[in-house]
C-alpha cells in the first residue's frame, strides 16, 4: 500500500507509513498546537498530538473541525497505528 503526504497538497508518496510520518515531520514547518501551544510535528504526529492529549471537544473548539472531520482523524491515528512500527518512528526523529 503506498502512503501519500496530504500536508498542503504535498502529495509526496511513500512505499511504507513509517517514511511518509517521516516525511511529515522533518519536511514540513512544525505548526502550534492551537489547544495548548506546544510546536509539533506536522501530519500524522500533530494529529495524535491533539487526540492523546486532549478532548475532542478541544480539538472541535480550537479548530473548528466538525464530527465528520474529526472522525476521520482518528480514522486515520488507528490505521498508521495497526501498521507502523513507531519504534522505527521514534528512533529516525531522535537522530
Amino acid at each position: 500500500m503506498a502512503w501519500e503526504c496530504g500536508i498542503d497538497g504535498c502529495g509526496s508518496v511513500f512505499e511504507d507509513v513509517e517514511s511518509a510520518v517521516i516525511h511529515q515531520a522533518t519536511e514540513h514547518e512544525r505548526p502550534e498546537c492551537k489547544v495548548c501551544g506546544t510546536i509539533v510535528p506536522d501530519g500524522y504526529l500533530a494529529i495524535r498530538h491533539t487526540f492523546n492529549e486532549h478532548s475532542r471537544a478541544e480539538y472541535v473548539r480550537a479548530y473548528g473541525a466538525s464530527s465528520e472531520e474529526v472522525r476521520e482523524r482518528e480514522e486515520l491515528v488507528e490505521e498508521i497505528e495497526e501498521v507502523a512500527d513507531m519504534e522505527m518512528i521514534a528512533n529516525e526523529l531522535t537522530r
